[in-house]
C-alpha cells in the first residue's frame, strides 16, 4: 500500500515538474523570438527597402566613354548595395521577351536607352537620403531621368515603423504575462508542498534551510526551460535562415549570443525569485490558514 502511494506521489511530482518546465519553456521561447525579431529588425526591413530598385537612364548622346565614367563613380558610392547597367540591346530583348514580339522590326530602332538599375542599402532608402541621391544623379547633363518609386518607399518606411513599434509594445505585454504565468505555475508547485513547509518548519528548520531545495529545484528547472527553448529557437532561426540566407541570421553570432544568454539569465532570474517570494508566503502563514 505504501508503495503505490510513494509511486503516486513520485507521478505526481514529476506531472507538476513537467507542468512548470513547459511553462518555462513556451514564455522564454516566445520572449527569445521577439527579442530575436527585435535585434533584426533593421536588418529585416533593410532586406525589404533593399529590393525597391531605381533606375538612370541616359540620353543618346552619352557614348561609351561616358557609360565607363559613370560605372567608375558608381563603383565608390557607399549608399550602393548592387548595381547593374542595362545596354539598350539589352533592353530591347527583356521587352521583346514581355512583349512577345519584335518591336524594333516595325519600328526600324531601338528606341530604349541605356541605363543602370540600382538598389541602394536599406538605411539610405529614406525620403530625404534618396531624393538627396537623385538630385545627385540629375545634376550629370548626360543623365536623361532618375525613376523609383516615391510611393513604395514611403509606404515601407511607415510600415516598418508602425510594426517596431507594435512588436515593441507586444514585447512589452509579454515579458509582463510571462512572469505571471512562470510565478503561478512555481507557486502552484511550492502551494503543493504547503504542509511539508510547514511541518520542517514546527520541528526547527529555519526559513533558510526550508527555502534552499526548493529555490535549487526550481533554479534546475527554470535552466532546463531555458536550454529547451534555446534548442527550438537555434532550430527555428536555422529554418528561417534557409529560407531568407541574404539575412545572414545564423552568421549573427553576437545576437544570438545575447538573446540565449538572455533567456537562461531570465529563465534562472525569475524562478529564483519567484520560489523565494512563494516560500516565504507559506513560511509567514499561521497553521489554521493551510486549509
Amino acid at each position: 500500500m505504501a508503495s503505490s502511494y510513494e509511486k503516486f506521489q513520485r507521478r505526481r511530482l514529476l506531472s507538476s515538474y513537467v507542468s512548470v518546465v513547459i511553462s518555462i519553456f513556451l514564455v522564454l521561447f516566445l520572449l527569445g523570438a521577439l527579442g530575436l525579431f527585435v535585434i533584426h529588425s533593421e536588418k529585416i526591413s533593410n532586406n525589404m527597402k533593399e529590393k525597391i530598385p531605381m533606375s538612370i537612364y541616359f540620353k543618346n548622346e552619352a557614348n561609351d566613354s561616358v557609360l565607363k565614367a559613370f560605372d567608375a563613380e558608381l563603383a565608390k558610392k557607399t549608399y550602393l548595395k548592387n548595381y547593374q547597367f542595362v545596354s539598350k540591346e539589352d533592353a530591347a530583348t527583356n521587352n521583346k521577351d514581355i512583349v512577345g514580339e519584335d518591336f524594333l522590326q516595325f519600328l526600324g530602332m531601338n528606341p530604349l536607352p541605356n541605363s543602370f538599375d540600382l538598389n541602394l542599402k536599406g538605411e539610405f532608402v529614406e525620403a530625404d537620403s534618396i531624393k538627396k541621391i537623385e538630385t545627385e544623379f540629375k545634376s550629370n547633363p548626360f543623365i536623361a531621368e532618375v525613376i523609383y518609386d516615391k510611393k513604395l518607399v514611403e509606404l515601407a518606411n511607415e510600415n516598418i515603423k508602425r510594426i517596431t513599434f507594435w512588436t515593441l509594445i507586444v514585447s512589452g505585454v509579454f515579458t509582463f504575462i510571462s512572469m505571471l504565468l512562470i510565478n503561478s505555475s512555481l507557486r502552484l508547485n511550492v502551494y503543493s508542498k504547503r504542509f511539508i513547509i510547514k511541518t520542517m518548519q514546527m520541528v526547527g528548520a529555519t526559513k533558510s534551510f526550508i527555502r534552499r531545495p526548493f529555490i535549487k529545484t526550481s533554479v534546475n528547472l527554470g535552466i532546463i526551460g531555458a536550454i529547451l527553448a534555446i534548442i527550438a529557437l537555434f532550430g527555428g532561426l536555422y529554418y528561417v535562415d534557409s529560407f531568407f540566407p541574404s539575412l545572414g541570421i545564423m552568421k549573427d553570432y553576437t545576437s544570438m549570443a545575447i538573446v540565449f544568454s538572455g533567456i537562461l539569465v531570465f529563465g534562472i532570474f525569475i524562478t529564483l525569485i519567484s520560489t523565494f517570494f512563494a516560500t516565504q508566503r507559506f513560511l509567514n502563514l499561521r497553521t489554521d490558514d493551510l486549509y
